[in-house]
């Protein structure tokens, strides 16, 4: 593993989370979770359904808060931002690859790649060029044009891991990235999100129940009663 002290990309510190139900009863989801990740690292979040993978991920990813505990992105304390300056952060900074492709249907695949560019106020020019170089990289150059329903399951993940790489961030967050693939689309996935993040030195956290995945990755973290199973 990295030196997290001079590599680290994400620190998560003592994570509780908390949902009501209701009736008012509390439901305690994570129990004081902590995650470490460097730069160029893969980690493989497994366990239960239900036990909490995909909360862990999206506080993470600063798309929820926990009830206690705190999360550090490329040292930043990304709680302590006012919404906007969260936003802005969540769309530079981190990366996110869902079950779902979340693509936007009328748009081609480039300018699905470019969205995340354009809404930070890059450069047109620069962010289509670099959509366009990311593409290639993940082999979608020849169906830069084709919506999303020209395209295969498979082909619709490749634009959707470029889209997470898009700006550059430091930190990659795939929640059952191959959920909804065949084998051979899912081994191909895998391969190609290995390699890039390694390549250009990425932190990767995946959520997933494959157990081949999980034992390709760097570390695996397993999560058991809302805590890390030792």
């Amino acid at each position: 593993m990295n030196d997290l002290k001079s590599n680290g990309v994400l620190r998560a510190r003592g994570i509780h989370k908390s949902f009501y139900s209701a009736k008012s009863q509390q439901l305690l989801v994570l129990k004081g979770i902590d995650l470490e990740v460097a730069r160029g690292e893969i980690v493989a979040v497994i366990g239960p359904s239900g036990v909490g993978k995909s909360t862990l991920l999206h506080i993470c990813g600063t798309l929820d808060r926990p009830t206690q505990g705190t999360v550090q992105i490329e040292e930043k304390a990304v709680f302590l931002m006012s919404q906007n300056q969260l936003s802005g952060f969540r769309n530079r900074r981190i990366g996110f690859v869902f079950q779902f492709h979340h693509l936007l249907p009328d748009f081609s695949a480039l300018e699905n790649v470019a969205m995340p560019g354009l809404i930070a106020r890059r450069n047109p020019k620069e962010i289509y060029d670099y959509a366009e170089f990311i593409l290639n990289d993940v082999g979608m150059s020849h169906r830069l044009r084709h919506k999303p329903r020209e395209l295969s399951g498979g082909e619709q993940q490749r634009v959707a891991f470029a889209r997470a790489l898009v700006n550059d961030p430091g930190l990659i967050l795939a929640d059952e990235p191959s959920g909804n693939l065949d084998l051979a689309n899912s081994i191909a996935l895998h391969e190609l999100m290995w390699k890039l993040v390694k390549d250009k030195q990425k932190a990767l956290v995946v959520v997933t129940h494959n157990q081949d995945l999980a034992r390709q990755a760097d570390r695996i973290v397993e999560l058991f009663d809302g805590r890390v199973k030792l």
